[in-house]
């Protein structure tokens, strides 16, 4: 625990420095941390900004908004179609680093135009070990990632925000819809709903970290291991089988390992 603190004061004094902060702010685990944290530092110069986009459902928008009421935080929100980028659409294996280009070149004029110093965001150490080409747009752009200057880990980032009294301490993990989607194979506005339906589905039914992935017609379904059996049992399997198939899904299939983060990875080509 002391080490934690000692990360937690390294943060703090990171952000005390930086002076005033555009925070991109998504409503997830990360993020909501760093915000809580900049606005403990830094007060009424810190600004949150969040994407209105079809790549992330409404209730994480919505949980933003009421976040940043609650803790009387200068929220802007800006809309983005990410179908427009040039490439985007096609899905390639560096789609992550065409749409956080893009995204942060768009945060970056919003600082400018408010005169605040920097731009940060809430990537973390375990963001390090993963295939993620976003890390890329972001170093060129010069995003600050303060989680990872003061070498926080997920783990360590719950704790934090646990002890800080945040209710996104046990937050499942969120990634863009986009991400469900097979490299190489097209990304559509139709699809990122349907992917936002049959996720949603899921969790009505209780289930906490869930993930819908997409190969062609068929949905592949992650869950945590320990929830396998509730979603394998009859009842359960006859609900999503009829309503993902409504969806417009022709085959409908659990996948053994259970949730995993970046599992989509596995399908890029190098």
């Amino acid at each position: 625990m002391e080490e934690l603190q000692k990360k937690e004061q390294i943060l703090q004094e990171y952000l005390k420095n930086l002076r005033s902060v555009l925070v991109a702010f998504s409503s997830g685990v990360d993020s909501t941390l760093l915000l809580k944290e900049a606005k403990q530092v830094l007060g009424n110069k810190v600004i949150a900004v969040t994407i209105k986009s079809n790549l992330f459902p409404d209730r994480e928008l919505n949980e933003a908004i009421e976040f940043c009421k609650k803790e009387k935080i200068k929220h802007i929100i800006v809309e983005n179609n990410e179908l427009e980028i040039e490439g985007f659409s096609s899905n390639p294996k560096n789609r992550c680093y065409l749409c956080k280009k893009q995204l942060f070149e768009k945060i970056k004029k919003v600082a400018e135009e408010m005169k605040i110093n920097e731009v940060i965001e809430g990537s973390n150490m375990d963001d390090i070990g993963d295939y993620r080409p976003g890390l890329k747009a972001i170093a060129e752009l010069q995003i600050k990632s303060p989680l990872r200057y003061a070498n926080l880990y997920k783990n360590e980032i719950r704790e934090l925000s646990k002890k800080l009294g945040l209710n996104t301490w046990n937050k499942p993990s969120f990634a863009c819809l986009a991400s469900r989607i097979v490299y190489g194979e097209e990304i559509s506005e139709k699809k990122l709903t349907t992917i936002d339906k049959a996720e949603q589905f899921l969790l009505d039914m209780g289930l906490n970290q869930v993930r819908v992935r997409i190969h062609k017609d068929i949905a592949r379904i992650e869950v945590l291991p320990n929830e396998i059996e509730k979603i394998a049992q009859k009842e359960n399997r006859e609900r999503i089988s009829k309503a993902f198939k409504e969806y417009g899904f022709s085959y409908i299939t659990l996948d053994l390992d259970g949730y995993r983060s970046g599992s989509m990875n596995l399908f890029k080509n190098d």
